[in-house]
């Protein structure tokens, strides 16, 4: 799709399903902010929420349905990697032959969550004051491949193809320039990218799992680019014509019709052939499905039999730590109380995270003392329960900057699923710690773990602190991030049929929130603490 071929005026770049573009703000809320939010201790206890939103932002939009957002699965493995990279569909075709329509039309049928939309529209090169004088007057070629950064498309493709974090071009078509801002897109399982030249490069080529050409009649691209360009657009006939004939048809002959040999499979009439739409759509669903993924099965059935790794650090079980776990493990505990001391042991491990960051000693004359040797520092929460920890670190961390990603299980599958996220702008060159409040299998854990390595944040530079952990989480984190330090104040052995952890503290979410939880507590739980 050319300057001139835009059908998606409003959507430069990509629309993604499950994760919109992420802001670079960090949160802007006080220590006690998160306090004002919670119910007063005596309030009646309300029922826990769900994890789908009916708020959730759309995808797309048709005359008959509307896709949501939804979770998205593990894309990794128990070793932390990702096996399968996103299937990506290149769609090519002529100016206005509808490879738009035929890419929404697709996604649409799909109806799999953590879709991106990519548009080669986003990748034209910037314009230069002569080229821009030449734009102006319709005498410049943006049917050309040199048109388009093939270079920047090129490492972006493949970048989000590996599950990356990338920043996509927001092309200004008035200016021929590009915005400061760009747009972060992350999270696909398929990607569907589409643009006139989209075979026009052998490395892009090498990227596309499924290549389709779209082919419509040579008469019928030319009646929608005259309709649009004159209804929509303001130009004269006379315009809208001689830039068809003089680089919009000759591209097509030259570049575009040449390029369909290369194609999988050729969709003549465009959007309307919904035969061939159902056989594309048949096709990347078998694909999807060799993708799939059991992340929490495997590591409930692992034994772990070795040793508690190095990287992890529990608080040394002095009278004051056991004492507050006597509390908030107690099942009788008020709320305010509970809030109260798992407040108090939340600091002691963000105090205790803060010295596994380097450091080094500045020399004076007066005194020799420490300080951070480092870019920044960012606390990321899973939501909801570790989000309780950031009045913790924002007590002993000035102006730390905070971002969040919400990790639900998917009650029919039992895997973990990655719902929202919002990271700090650079967050790569920080050193993060992670929080959550308990950690059971580890597989919340590992995917949040994922994510900011998606991000580009390095493995050692994570901190990973959690008031309660299983064993079984431990060594699930540890085999798959070595080089991650985790941090808790206690280390349960085992986990019940429903994978929560024993002895325990039950939901720590319901409990600090004051939502209504099932009675699931087990036998060995309602004991006394034997800390």
């Amino acid at each position: 799709m050319s300057e001139s071929d835009r059908t998606l005026s409003d959507c430069t770049g990509a629309r993604i399903s499950g994760c919109w573009a992420l802001r670079s703000d960090s949160s802007g809320s006080g220590e006690d902010s998160l306090d004002r939010l919670l119910p007063p201790a005596g309030a009646p206890r309300r029922k826990s929420t769900t994890s789908m939103s009916k708020t959730e932002p759309p995808l797309l939009r048709t005359g008959t349905r509307t896709i949501y957002t939804a979770g998205r699965p593990p894309w990794y493995n128990e070793h932390g990697t990702q096996p399968k990279e996103a299937f990506v569909i290149g769609l090519c075709g002529g100016s206005a032959s509808g490879k738009t329509t035929v890419a929404n039309k697709i996604i649409e049928a799909l109806d799999v969550p953590w879709v991106v939309l990519l548009s080669m529209d986003s990748f034209y090169k910037v314009l230069s004051p002569e080229e821009q004088v030449l734009a102006a007057s319709n005498d410049y070629n943006f049917d050309h491949p040199a048109a388009f950064d093939f270079e920047l498309l090129v490492a972006t493709l493949r970048k989000l193809k590996q599950g990356k974090n990338v920043k996509i071009p927001v092309y200004d078509f008035t200016t021929h320039g590009r915005h400061k801002d760009w747009k972060n897109v992350y999270g696909a399982s398929v990607i569907i990218f589409e643009g006139i030249m989209s075979f026009a490069d052998k490395q892009l080529l090498q990227l596309l799992d499924m290549k389709i050409f779209v082919d419509t009649d040579s008469d019928i691209r030319l009646v929608r680019r005259l309709r649009r360009d004159i209804t929509e657009r303001g130009r004269d006939i006379e315009g809208v014509i001689k830039q068809y004939n003089k680089f919009v048809k000759p591209a097509f002959d030259q570049y575009i019709e040449p390029a369909m040999r290369l194609a999988d499979i050729v969709v003549p009439r465009g959007g309307g052939n919904m035969v061939a739409i159902d056989l594309i759509v048949q096709h990347v669903h078998s694909q999807l499905e060799k993708r799939e993924l059991n992340v929490r099965a495997l590591l409930a059935s692992v034994q772990q039999t070795h040793p508690l790794p190095q990287t992890l650090c529990v608080l040394e079980s002095t009278p004051q730590v056991k004492g507050l776990h006597t509390i908030i493990r107690n099942k009788e505990t008020s709320r305010d109380e509970f809030i109260f001391y798992s407040k108090r042991l939340m600091r002691l491990l963000i105090e205790r995270a803060l010295t596994y960051l380097p450091s080094q000693t500045p020399q004076g004359q007066q005194y020799e003392g420490r300080r951070f040797n480092g870019k920044g520092i960012t606390g990321v929460s899973i939501l909801r329960a570790g989000e309780t920890m950031e009045p913790a670190l924002r007590a002993v961390c000035k102006d730390v900057r905070i971002g969040k990603i919400l990790i639900q299980t998917n009650m029919d599958s039992g895997e973990p699923e990655l719902h929202y996220l919002r990271l700090p702008k650079d967050i790569s060159e920080d050193h993060v710690i992670l929080m959550d409040s308990t950690v059971s299998t580890g597989a919340a854990a590992m995917m949040a773990v994922r994510v900011l390595l998606d991000h580009e944040v390095q493995e050692d530079r994570i901190v990973l602190v959690s008031l309660l952990m299983a064993e079984l989480g431990v060594h699930s984190v540890a085999y798959a991030f070595p080089k991650v330090k985790i941090i808790t104040s206690a280390v349960d052995k085992s986990l019940d049929d429903s994978l929560h952890v024993i002895p325990g503290i039950g939901d720590f979410g319901d409990r600090y929130f004051g939502t209504d939880a099932s009675d699931d507590w087990s036998e060995e739980e309602d004991q006394e603490p034997s800390c």
